[in-house]
């Protein structure tokens, strides 16, 4: 199959706001990280390094249901997060609740950053991304889980640590002390 030419693709710019730009370091641009991040793995922390080569603010969100509390407390997991990256101008931890494209509305994101890990992820990933920029004009970021790390999830992270496993491995090197 043929490569489509420029004419043929359909793309639809992103709108610039004010104080953001482009280029290859992202200049001032925003993008969302949004997840529960219970717990925030080495896979998540990867996807936010490689993020800041491409964006000029990664702000990772965790998003709070008082349906699911979560395994760690929400407080817990902002603070561990915050303080892992505070010597990091680029990354701002937030929380929030509602709708995902509505706080990234409200903090000016471009973009929201997905990572695939499996083909299993990628139907999920697909619908969440037409609804969100038909939802809100805004586009999705997906970047490939490293191989290495393709395995680990927060879901299986959980369920070692509730055998009694060390989950350590798991976990960003340095990360603060959660469970």
């Amino acid at each position: 199959m043929d490569k489509p030419s420029s004419s043929q693709l359909h793309t639809t710019p992103l709108p610039i706001r004010e104080g953001q730009g482009g280029g290859s370091s992202g200049g001032g641009s925003t993008l969302l990280f949004p997840g529960s991040f219970d717990p925030f793995t080495r896979g998540h922390a990867n996807l936010v390094e490689r993020a800041l080569a491409l964006f000029g603010e990664v702000v990772i969100a965790v998003g709070i249901n008082p349906q699911k509390p979560g395994w760690i407390p929400a407080e817990e997991r902002l603070r561990a997060l915050r303080e892992y990256y505070k010597s990091d101008a680029r990354v701002r931890v937030e929380s929030y609740t509602g709708l995902t494209v509505d706080f990234a509305a409200s903090i000016g994101a471009r973009a929201i950053l997905r990572g695939l890990r499996s083909v299993k992820d990628y139907e999920y990933e697909l619908s969440m991304a037409d609804v969100n920029r038909q939802l809100a004009a805004i586009e999705t970021v997906i970047l490939f889980a490293d191989p290495e790390l393709a395995a680990i999830s927060s879901s299986v992270v959980r369920e070692l640590a509730h055998f009694g496993k060390d989950i350590t491995p798991f976990l960003p090197e340095g990360f603060p002390k959660i469970i």
